[in-house]
């Protein structure tokens, strides 16, 4: 095959993966459209039921629930599991947003709304886009990359400042430790001291799930939601 044709090949299936890529928003944006204020919570595919941080994932999914608001997850095994697993069984909205990976991650079953995803940023922007709030639990490379997603946004002012709340004092002390003496240090000041406010850390579920109650601004969700545009301003019935 000549050298052209090889070129045109690559290029034509550049031009399809943008449809894919397309695809992938529009479903997510159709999905989620209708969920409502939500809280995302992340944390390790490997917390095995009956481990302590399971358990309290099923209750933060519960409370989150009862607050009248929906749960996003990763929608995989488990602190994903569990968090939809409490949410589900408490009546409330359970959205999984899974990715197509070749071992570890498979869908829970504890779910009122999933998605698959090929493309693990069109499932960042859905995990960040419908949130009022973010709880971590402890969790592996995913997760310190999901937290570092949600502190970048906010600390550029791309996304309003809504609670970020890690769970686990023995898990997630040592880490922020780092950001003060390393991130923070005299010789590198590679952050500000105000950064460090953007996380609360607990070792209770119901406080994180409190913490985040009490921040929760309507207005700011929605406009996080649906930025404000040009045009008639819609009576106060048929805003979100």
């Amino acid at each position: 095959m000549s050298e052209k044709l090889l070129k045109d090949a690559a290029l034509s299936r550049e031009t399809w993966r943008l449809f894919r890529i397309l695809s992938e928003f529009v479903d997510g944006f159709d999905v989620m459209g209708d969920v409502g204020p939500a809280v995302t919570v992340f944390g390790s595919a490997r917390t095995n039921p009956g481990q302590p941080m399971y358990d309290m994932a099923v209750n933060c999914g519960k409370l989150i629930a009862d607050a009248g608001l929906a749960t996003i997850t990763g929608g995989g095994p488990g602190i994903m599991e569990a968090a939809n697993r409490g949410a589900y069984d408490a009546g409330g909205t359970s959205v999984g947003l899974n990715i197509d990976l070749p071992f570890e991650q498979s869908s829970n079953e504890h779910q009122t709304h999933a998605l698959n995803f090929r493309y693990f940023f069109i499932r960042k922007v859905m995990f960040v886009k419908y949130a009022c709030g973010f709880i971590l639990f402890p969790g592996g490379f995913g997760t310190l990359d999901e937290l570092a997603e949600v502190l970048t946004l906010t600390q550029t002012h791309k996304i309003n400042r809504f609670p970020v709340v890690l769970v686990g004092k023995s898990f997630w002390t040592p880490l922020l430790d780092w950001f003060r003496q390393s991130l923070l240090a005299e010789e590198h000041q590679t952050i500000s001291p105000e950064d460090l406010d953007l996380v609360y850390v607990t070792d209770d579920e119901a406080d994180a799930v409190a913490h985040i109650k009490g921040c929760f601004d309507r207005e700011a969700w929605r406009t996080q939601v649906r930025p404000t545009i040009p045009g008639p301003r819609l009576e106060a019935s048929e805003e979100r």
